[in-house]
């Protein structure tokens, strides 16, 4: 028998685990859902006092009170932080960590800093409110929900329920820094991703991959991954489902990343095509790659993807596939760059699109650029920045490029601005020429948002080329050196320069 703790994210209570926990108690394991202070039928109980310390205590006397020696302690959204606060006072009494759809807080984070409603961030964040008196955040009305996540799978009833008996958060439990001494740091962890809400185990494979430094501790053999193919809300959309999985998670079972952790990472490998080096010059942030010829040269500018943690090295201009692209390019007669864009976070899109726009004038300032032929080519989660020269086409513009690109915002992000929504300024693109070329074996929470993108496109008839790769993958450059991904690259240049020599 497992002994669990569940608990839910912010505004819930513990009566949101009904159905998992019946499915759980039917298997003959001990649940305890939590309901946190100031929290469902414990909302009379809060006060301006009630921080995230209150309900770490909370869970503390909870598992104080387990018969049980070990627990399973779950953690959703925002209830992971409780969880990791209990857990690192209690460490002697925690089978296993879960994060249910949920970040990785660290020693002196808030909770506001990974959550996902933009909105609500944006009001914590503001000096204005912070001084004000009122000391509660409402909960979301019914059309509100899905700013924190993807609601997908959840029935209308179960929905209608959530509305009906979430309470308003104490303020100062998401603004009260975490505070953890690292007892906790040998407990085996799970991590139980929503894919519906742009989270999945391959996602996480690839950002281990670029080296974060503070990743490299899920390629521990304890730390264990399941994917859930539904919204933000397993308990409400697949309780069979979530129970299955918190079953499995407490019997040791899950993906493992520690097999990939001797090989080179898929972005350090050699691109697909056969380039010979060419002539590079280093400005600032920009590498240029020149052609052999004489006079103004058309530009092809390569945005990277990310968020790319901040110190990963090489940087992506040095990474294969962009020097691969930007030799291949000059080698073509154009201007091949790259550069190295401030997309370290989520919330750098900003940042990153000023860097993009920088870097743009600079080559449309060098006298071996013309000026008036330029095209942008976006990769992967740089897709987004593509929206502001869509919705607002510039003359000097000749064509867009997305390779395996995100063109909506994934849900999980909490990007609630318009600015960085392909998506929806594709409508205003007119007759600027798109390059998308797009992979057969892609990420399904990445390839929701391509089709999203060609569906509003299509309605809006804007001139779309797409280029599909058989059987290719995400990052297939440097993954996929089959004769169709080389074609591919081939025939995604040849449009790109057609339309610059147009």
């Amino acid at each position: 028998m497992t002994a669990f703790v569940l608990v839910s994210g912010g505004y819930t209570g513990g009566w949101i685990w009904r159905d998992v926990a019946a499915r759980l108690r039917e298997a003959g394991d001990e649940v305890h859902p939590a309901t946190l202070t100031g929290l469902g039928d414990r909302r009379h109980l809060a006060d301006p006092a009630t921080d995230l310390e209150t309900h770490i205590e909370d869970l503390v006397q909870l598992i104080d009170h387990i018969d049980e020696p070990r627990v399973v302690l779950v953690g959703h959204d925002y209830g992971i932080h409780p969880v990791l606060g209990a857990a690192d006072r209690r460490p002697e009494r925690i089978a296993r960590i879960v994060h249910l759809d949920a970040g990785m807080p660290q020693d002196g984070d808030r909770p506001l800093q990974l959550l996902s409603d933009p909105v609500v961030r944006e009001r914590l964040l503001d000096p204005e409110q912070q001084s004000g008196s009122d000391w509660r955040i409402p909960a979301p009305a019914a059309d509100e929900w899905q700013r924190g996540g993807s609601l997908a799978g959840v029935p209308a009833e179960a929905l209608a329920r959530l509305t009906r008996l979430a309470a308003p958060q104490p303020r100062a439990t998401l603004t009260q820094p975490l505070r953890l001494t690292g007892a906790a740091s040998a407990v085996p962890t799970t991590g139980v991703l929503c894919t519906a809400n742009g989270t999945s185990t391959a996602l996480v494979e690839a950002l281990v991959g670029l080296g974060d430094p503070r990743l490299q501790g899920l390629l521990d053999p304890q730390v264990s991954f399941f994917d859930l193919d539904t919204g933000h809300w397993p308990m409400l959309s697949a309780p069979d489902e979530l129970a299955a999985v918190l079953r499995g998670a407490a019997a040791g079972e899950g993906r493992r990343l520690a097999a990939k952790a001797a090989e080179t990472p898929v972005h350090l490998r050699p691109f697909l095509l056969d380039v010979p080096q060419r002539r590079r010059e280093r400005v600032g942030q920009l590498d240029l790659y020149l052609p052999d010829t004489d006079g103004p040269a058309p530009a092809v500018v390569f945005v990277h993807g990310g968020p790319v943690p901040a110190g990963v090295q090489p940087t992506p201009r040095d990474w294969p596939t962009f020097v691969g692209y930007a030799g291949y390019v000059a080698g073509q007669g154009a201007v091949g760059v790259t550069v190295d864009h401030g997309l370290h976070e989520l919330a750098d899109y900003g940042r990153a699109a000023d860097d993009v726009a920088a870097a743009v004038e600079l080559v449309r300032a060098d006298p071996r650029v013309d000026p008036e032929r330029i095209a942008i080519w976006y990769f992967s989660g740089g897709g987004p920045l593509s929206a502001e020269v869509l919705a607002a086409p510039p003359s000097w513009l000749r064509c867009v490029a997305a390779t395996y690109p995100v063109l909506a915002p994934l849900p999980s992000w909490g990007l609630a601005s318009t600015r960085f929504h392909p998506a929806t300024a594709v409508k205003s693109a007119g007759r600027l020429p798109i390059v998308l070329t797009r992979v057969e074996l892609e990420l399904p929470e990445i390839a929701v948002t391509v089709e999203e993108f060609l569906a509003a496109a299509g309605d809006a008839e804007a001139e779309v080329e797409v280029i599909d790769v058989p059987l290719g993958h995400h990052g297939f450059e440097t993954i996929d050196h089959t004769e169709e991904a080389r074609e591919a690259v081939r025939r995604a240049v040849r449009s790109v320069l057609a339309r610059l020599r147009g």
